[in-house]
């Protein structure tokens, strides 16, 4: 099945990515998206690989019109099923599709987090997300200046939303980063 297959998966997303910045953010929202389906004792391949791909098409069609829609229909062409492809959709309050599912919720809250963990560590002296804190996040999220293409409003409602603890959560997408830094090169 393609979409607990990570290989094919992978490979879908680098056909349509080449942006390093792209498939490192692929990378880190599926680390603690992963980390979340092992919490809940879901389907970690099914849950990683829809993290994977959330937004494998946003390089060619970086629009509101296109993204995710693109994707889904490409998803769609190649069989995967609707519950892979809602979850996508969901992913962008602009696509009108509801999060109800825990997968939804869980993706919602991983993909601005993960972007903003990654711009944190960046900042420290040595580029790692080791040396990255909740504390330093938090600080971090109240300066408006700093990776403002990120949505506060969606990192906390993300957290809300899967009824799970703002510092919590951040320390736990921390954790869950960090035991891939090798991939992210964080």
């Amino acid at each position: 099945m393609k979409e607990r297959d990570r290989n094919f998966c992978l490979n879908l997303l680098k056909e349509y990515t080449k942006s390093e910045s792209l498939l490192k953010h692929a990378y880190a929202v599926e680390s603690c998206v992963r980390a979340y389906a092992e919490k809940f004792g879901e389907d970690v391949e099914f849950w990683g690989n829809v993290a994977l791909l959330h937004d494998f098409d946003y390089e060619k069609y970086p629009s509101a019109e296109g993204h995710p829609f693109k994707g889904a229909e490409i998803l769609r062409g190649l069989g995967f099923s609707e519950e892979f492809i809602t979850a996508i959709l969901s992913h962008a309050d602009y696509t009108g599709v509801k999060r109800e599912t825990l997968l939804q919720k869980t993706l919602f809250a991983c993909d601005e987090l993960a972007g903003f963990l990654t711009a944190v560590a960046y900042v420290r002296p040595s580029k790692s997300i080791d040396e990255v804190e909740v504390k330093s996040v938090k600080k971090k999220m109240k300066d408006k200046a700093f990776a403002k293409a990120v949505s506060r409003d969606d990192i906390i409602n993300g957290a809300a939303e899967l009824g799970i603890d703002l510092d919590e959560h951040i320390s736990f997408c921390i954790e869950a980063m960090r035991k891939n830094k090798d991939l992210l090169k964080l």
